[in-house]
């Protein structure tokens, strides 16, 4: 590492990362750095904007929350009149029991105090409201105020907690709703949005992003609203109590509004970082754990631990400094409520001394003070939250806003009932504009035809059916359908009449039934069966302790790589399509496995159009039409005697798998040891 690289921050590493990852691929997520301070407003709008089709739920419960708060807010000046009661009372018993004072009235009690040098006294007598020497604590006036308390404190409580339930409410049906729509955005991404995105990156925008919003709107949004309306309420009950004791609150919150400008901001870009972190480590265990036996195999345990460690650590930093910085707000908003609260009961002592105000105000008074500071720590204590939140509402943001395919043409023709004729007209594609792959491919294939397709790797060979199937969009050119161009269908129409079976199988954790039906959800137990007995898949199943209702774990460990693969073209079977592909289907199974697949493939075939890509030439040595790739264009077509006779581009590839694999074995020296026959 280069030394200005050395001296670099871990948040300015991370933006340069990001900085060349967009250079290098534009349009790709990590273009824009997660959770950076100035897309917060947009993001944390739009996150709010979430709960817009719960609207009028959430003003009835946002008024019922202001009632709440309400009469929370009152209990304190209603239950300070009740100390006013008390201690007004015993005040009332010492002047009965003053000789001096007995049998003058408040202004005579003032006076005579003042003439003795009592002035305090005399100032807490003057502002007595119920002046009656002797006659004690209103015990009657007491029960009435007491009561009026709980029954404002029940209620409130009612209240309080019928708003943060109908909000828990809204809030896991809007992350239903989130996820229902992230799982249909994932449907309307085209393929080409897939081939630079990592799958762990994916996963993590899609399950730890989005709990963390549901986390942070459950934690925050009824304990934010319940928060701010008892800051307003609690702001006017001070000041109608004392302007002086509510001007010292308001400088207690301007200190707690500059520590959250000047740590919000950091706190808001570290959490960002942090969960790129996350994005990072989750795709680095995806590609691990997917590839753990060839890890095992190559003996790079060490090394995948080394990364991970690395990454690992990677993220305990970023998360440290995220939460070590999102963590000093609510002690600092804490220590600047607790020198209010030392200010407010000094000052509310001299108002009292001075008769400015009764002792049961300056008690409710407190009792502000600290509703009024608990509820902005515990706004510095949600922004945390908030913060991490936003961020990862960003980022699932993003994956809502990524460019979707192209949708399907409103007025897009019925599919045909053909046979499947197969037509590449001038057929132009690249997967990215600065290097072409196909520039003018044009071929036919009739119905019942079997077409392989062979050529070097990197000619084209998967691009092709992928372009069949409408995976990708050309560029230029048509594919005609039984005379219908596939651009004009729907991707749906266009798959229903095709099917695929893939070099490695890809089968569900679900019965072996369940697999198959995956092909065509409308086929019967009997066509199930069918389809199996004709692609050799019912002789294996037969033996299993529960035949067809065999469960497949997550991998399909329980069951061989060639009985996967005769379970995916059953699958296709059952599907019924006119066109059929299969891709390198026998490649990674022994000679025996593969002998199985080519007689399941053949029923498969039969009365279909097939496309057959494969390495392995013998293989296709039956095919009708050989169609011989490199570098997206066609260079020969023919039978396989046609093209060893023309002996160009198929014949070297021919060449190459067996007679010089033959002379190699030829000149092999023989060991010294070696048996002879």
């Amino acid at each position: 590492m280069s030394a200005p690289e050395k001296e670099m921050t871990e948040e300015e590493r991370a933006e340069a990362e990001l900085a060349e990852q967009a250079r290098l691929n534009s349009g790709s997520w990590d273009s824009v750095a997660p959770g950076k301070a100035s897309q917060f407003g947009p993001s944390f709008f739009r996150m709010i904007g979430l709960l817009s089709p719960f609207k009028w739920w959430f003003g009835l419960v946002t008024v019922a929350g202001a009632i709440g708060v309400v009469l929370a807010v009152i209990a304190p000046k209603v239950l300070g009149e009740a100390t006013n009661i008390v201690f007004e009372g015993f005040l009332s018993n010492f002047l009965g029991q003053n000789p001096a004072l007995a049998g003058l009235s408040q202004e005579e009690a003032v006076a005579a105090l003042r003439s003795q040098g009592q002035d305090d006294f005399a100032n807490i007598v003057g502002a007595m409201q119920n002046y009656a020497p002797g006659a004690g604590v209103d015990f009657d006036a007491l029960k009435v105020v007491i009561t009026w308390v709980l029954v404002i404190y029940v209620v409130s409580a009612v209240l309080t907690w019928m708003q943060g339930y109908v909000i828990n409410v809204i809030m896991v049906r809007t992350m239903w709703r989130l996820r229902e729509q992230v799982e249909a955005k994932l449907n309307r991404l085209p393929l080409s949005h897939f081939d630079r995105v990592q799958r762990g990156e994916l996963i993590s925008r899609v399950t730890n992003d989005i709990d963390n919003i549901t986390q942070t709107m459950q934690q925050s949004l009824s304990g934010a609203l319940t928060a701010i309306l008892t800051v307003v309420g609690v702001l006017v009950m001070m000041f109608s109590i004392s302007w002086q004791l509510a001007i010292v609150a308001l400088v207690a919150l301007r200190l707690m509004a500059v520590i959250f400008g000047i740590i919000g901001p950091k706190s808001q870009k570290a959490f960002g970082v942090q969960w790129r972190k996350v994005g990072r480590l989750n795709a680095r265990v995806e590609e691990s754990f997917s590839g753990h036996s060839l890890v095992r195999v190559f003996g790079r345990e060490a090394d995948a631990q080394a990364k991970f460690q690395e990454e690992n650590e990677e993220l305990f930093q970023a998360a440290f400094k995220a939460q070590f910085l999102s963590g000093m707000i609510m002690p600092g908003m804490t220590f600047i409520g607790s020198l209010t609260y030392v200010g407010i009961a000094v000052l509310g002592g001299l108002q009292v001394a001075s008769g400015q105000l009764r002792l049961g105000d300056v008690q409710a008074f407190i009792q502000y003070s600290q509703q009024f500071t608990q509820p902005l720590s515990e706004l510095g204590g949600m922004a945390a939250v908030v913060q991490s939140g936003t961020a990862s509402a960003e980022r699932v943001f993003e994956l809502l806003d990524a460019d979707e395919q192209d949708p399907d043409a409103a007025d897009a023709p019925a599919r045909g009932d053909g046979r499947g004729v197969i037509e590449f007209e001038h057929v132009k594609f690249s997967y990215t504009p600065e290097h072409p792959l196909i520039t003018d491919l044009s071929f036919r294939v009739e119905p019942g035809q079997t077409v392989a397709i062979v050529g070097p790797t990197g000619a084209g060979k998967t691009t092709l059916v992928n372009l069949l199937m409408r995976f990708y969009e050309l560029d230029g050119g048509r594919i005609l359908l039984d005379g219908q161009d596939i651009a004009q269908l729907s991707r749906d129409d266009v798959r229903s009449r095709t099917g695929m079976v893939l070099q490695d199988p890809w089968l569900f954790a679900g019965s072996i039934r369940e697999n198959i039906r995956y092909g065509r959800e409308s086929a019967t137990d009997d066509e199930i069966v069918d389809a199996a007995v004709a692609t050799r898949v019912d002789r294996f199943v037969r033996s299993l302790p529960d035949g067809y209702d065999t469960m497949l774990d997550e991998d399909a460990s329980n069951v061989s790589a060639g009985e996967k693969q005769l379970i995916t073209i059953a699958r296709a079977f059952v599907a019924q399509p006119a066109v059929l592909i299969l891709d390198e289907a026998t490649s990674s199974v022994d000679t025996r496995t593969e002998l199985l697949l080519q007689h399941a493939m053949a029923a498969l075939r039969e009365g279909r159009t097939s496309f057959v890509i494969a390495h392995r030439l013998s293989t296709i040595r039956d095919a009708d039409l050989i169609l011989v790739m490199e570098h997206g264009d066609i260079v020969e077509k023919g039978t396989h005697e046609e093209l060893i006779a023309a002996q160009g581009a198929y014949y070297r590839l021919y060449r190459s798998q067996f007679e010089q694999a033959h002379d190699d074995l030829v000149d092999a020296p023989v060991e010294e040891n070696a048996p002879t026959e």
